[in-house]
């Protein structure tokens, strides 16, 4: 069921090489955001550790916890305790030899109200997760929490307006977006606040093409790996409404929980005087399954 309006928080922090540390920050974050009203808590992509997919390793294999384990456990007791739906990333160990980037929803009294696995895995420099990760199987989903239908996409999944379209269409009156995305430091006076601006924009359309509330919640810091290069994370976590505007952002370089006002009526508001979804020619679509177009 929808309670309205909610408040909704994203935990933005910077990440130590202590796994412990790391889980621990998060939690004291979520405790004060419950503290502070807020109804759903959302974490960063892979908040426990340093983005390692900055280097294929073998080492960082030793991070994959289990749906069941202690990371998704701490955050059960915690929204029980508080009665609230959090939003838990983590690297799933599946099965032997079998790992998914996955997004864990807990719903408020402790029960596991579905699991995400992202979709679209990146292999670019510094990103090197398809050396890690498999791409997930589960599809495009909602998923039914106490205070709300909620859908989940992961990181590099937030560039793809099918992604978005899906997870609407599921039912999803806010897509979450924990994330891990950042500057090379070499590119970042020439290319940086383009790079930025672009991550905002395209979430910010699937927010009006859908009519629906984004939530995006990114990293700081700047991580670098053994080689010596690295990654400057750009923070700026945001939440959208669905009109594409701004109801609250973080900065580019401070931990921070960013809380803002969820209106769930503005849903129907804004479907209905921009009926996109009324005018979808659907019969049309079919070739959107094709990977390319030959003439």
């Amino acid at each position: 069921m929808n309670i309205n309006p909610i408040k909704i928080a994203l935990i933005q922090t910077s990440c130590s090489e202590d796994k412990d540390l790391n889980i621990k920050k998060t939690l004291k974050f979520a405790k004060e955001s419950a503290k502070n009203g807020a109804k759903i808590i959302c974490t960063q992509e892979l908040f426990a550790t340093q983005y390692f997919c900055q280097s294929e390793d073998y080492k960082y294999f030793q991070f994959a916890e289990q749906i069941d384990g202690p990371t998704v456990k701490q955050f059960q007791i915690f929204s029980r305790q508080n009665k609230v739906v959090s939003i838990v990333s983590i690297f799933e160990k599946r099965a032997r030899g079998l790992y998914h980037n996955t997004a864990v929803v807990v719903d408020a009294d402790g029960s596991i109200a579905g699991i995400y696995r992202k979709m679209h895995i990146p292999d670019d420099p510094l990103y090197y997760e398809k050396f890690y990760f498999t791409p997930g199987d589960l599809g495009y989903k909602v998923h039914n929490t106490k205070y709300g239908k909620i859908g989940v996409l992961i990181c590099w999944d937030q560039w793809y307006p099918e992604a978005a379209r899906l997870t609407a269409l599921e039912g999803s009156d806010i897509i979450f977006y924990p994330t891990a995305i950042g500057w090379h430091p070499s590119e970042k006076a020439r290319f940086g606040q383009d790079q930025s601006n672009a991550w905002e924009t395209i979430q910010r359309s699937h927010a009006i093409a859908n009519g629906c509330f984004v939530a995006s919640c990114n990293r700081i810091g700047l991580e670098i790996p053994s080689d010596g290069n690295g990654i400057e994370f750009w923070g700026q976590s945001f939440i959208s409404d669905p009109f594409g505007r701004i109801l609250a952002k973080a900065s580019n370089d401070k931990d921070q929980t960013l809380i803002a006002d969820i209106d769930f009526n503005m849903i129907d508001q804004t479907r209905t005087n921009w009926p996109f979804l009324r005018d979808r020619r659907i019969d049309s679509y079919h070739k959107l399954t094709s990977r390319w177009l030959d003439f």
